[in-house]
């Protein structure tokens, strides 16, 4: 039975799954080589704590009893050593996934499952860095994570059924609806996305429309809840194009990432995180989001 969740990197996923694994009545342990990232991660998973009292998601009991399960670290070999289950949330670098697991297969207990939260890399490959692929499996989760009501499921060539249904019995307490897929590159969701994503940079390079019309045009005609360019610059430009060219060199011609995006992205326009992509957040509480 799984009781103590590991989570590693404590970046804008990792935090999130941390926050939702504690809710869901897990010991939950955020582990990061960063000190000052853990601390970070603290003050934001804490803000959200406050939040969903203040929005009456949470009682005041359950979110103190949910931060009482949370812990910090930056000791991966011995947290991971007493962990049921753990779910990395490190950047999408095939090294640094290698890595990753290859530590945590050598400390890890042999009934640990392994999970990776990735929206386009093969659970196979990334199994193949363990010698426990039957209990390696990957786990989309979706930003913002504690909003978000899905998680995409995907099975690698090796996973177990007895991982597909930890994983899934995992995600249900954190509140959150699932799907389970086969292993193919981009699975669902980020295929869709992409194309969308890349579609509406074409357009805008095209000079069809300015962002915020067509953001929208997408909102308001097909029902999205967020425009193309908005949750683009959500997510990270940076990512969406990481995603786009592999898509592109696994699925062919049709994800050629557009230039303009190429463009954004050399610039250092890659959203939220750096103040400025299709969208300049950097006086977003004078004024908003304005077309940058």
């Amino acid at each position: 039975m799984i009781k103590h969740l590991t989570v590693i990197g404590s970046g804008v996923m990792g935090r999130g799954i941390a926050y939702v694994a504690a809710v869901g009545g897990y010991e939950t342990t955020l582990v990061d080589i960063s000190e000052k990232a853990l601390d970070s991660a603290q003050s934001e998973i804490n803000a959200i704590f406050a939040k969903g009292v203040q929005r009456n998601k949470l009682t005041e009991e359950e979110a103190n009893s949910s931060m009482g399960r949370m812990s910090y670290s930056s000791d991966l070999k011995t947290i991971v050593s007493k962990t049921d289950m753990v779910i990395e949330a490190v950047p999408e670098k095939l090294e640094i996934k290698k890595n990753i697991f290859e530590a945590i297969d050598q400390h890890a207990p042999d009934q640990c499952y392994f999970a990776t939260n990735t929206s386009t890399m093969s659970p196979t490959e990334i199994a193949s860095f363990t010698n426990r692929p039957g209990k390696v499996i990957a786990m989309h989760f979706f930003n913002p994570v504690h909003k978000m009501p899905l998680i995409e499921i995907i099975k690698g060539l090796d996973t177990a059924k007895e991982t597909v249904k930890a994983a899934n019995e995992v995600a249900a307490r954190m509140g959150k609806e699932t799907v389970t897929v086969n292993e193919f590159p981009g699975f669902v969701t980020s295929r869709i996305s992409a194309l969308v994503g890349n579609e509406a940079f074409y357009m805008l390079q095209e000079g069809v429309g300015e962002p915020e019309e067509i953001d929208k045009a997408i909102k308001l005609g097909l029902n999205y809840p967020m425009g193309p360019f908005e949750l683009g610059d959500l997510v990270g430009l940076d990512t969406r194009l990481n995603n786009l060219t592999y898509l592109h060199e696994t699925l062919g011609e049709k994800y050629r990432p557009c230039p303009l995006l190429v463009k954004y992205v050399k610039a250092g326009r890659i959203g939220r995180k750096s103040g400025m992509g299709v969208y300049d957040y950097r006086e977003q509480e004078q004024g908003g989001k304005n077309n940058a």
